[in-house]
């Protein structure tokens, strides 16, 4: 299976095999910084900075599929991006995730960008 060259908005991600349960990749696609994390044998992509103070989440503890921020301990969920505990007060982004083989793939809409 191959990406449509029309969905300009996937972008190569990391290799299936760098993305650990409960440890976080962190890539850079376009200006967003995405985390990449596995849970129950699924890769999920998520804004990499908190909502609550802008810190980077891939320096806090992964519990399953919750991710507790190393600033102030707000946790998120990172299949959905709900904020879970205070003091966030806003849910973080959470982008589509494909995989092809052995290579994973993030949707970043082009048009959040601007």
């Amino acid at each position: 299976m191959t990406i449509d060259i029309e969905e300009s908005d996937w972008f190569f991600a990391a290799k299936e095999i760098e993305i650990e349960e409960e440890e976080v990749k962190v890539v850079q696609v376009l200006d967003r910084q995405i985390g990449l994390c596995r849970f129950e044998d699924r890769i999920y992509a998520f804004d990499n900075i908190c909502s609550h103070e802008d810190a980077c989440l891939s320096d806090g503890i992964v519990d399953g599929d919750r991710i507790e921020c190393p600033l102030h301990q707000a946790r998120f969920c990172i299949r959905t991006g709900e904020y879970l505990s205070a003091p966030a007060t806003a849910d973080i982004e959470v982008f589509p995730v494909r995989q092809i083989g052995e290579s994973v793939y993030v949707q970043v809409k082009l048009a959040s960008l601007t």
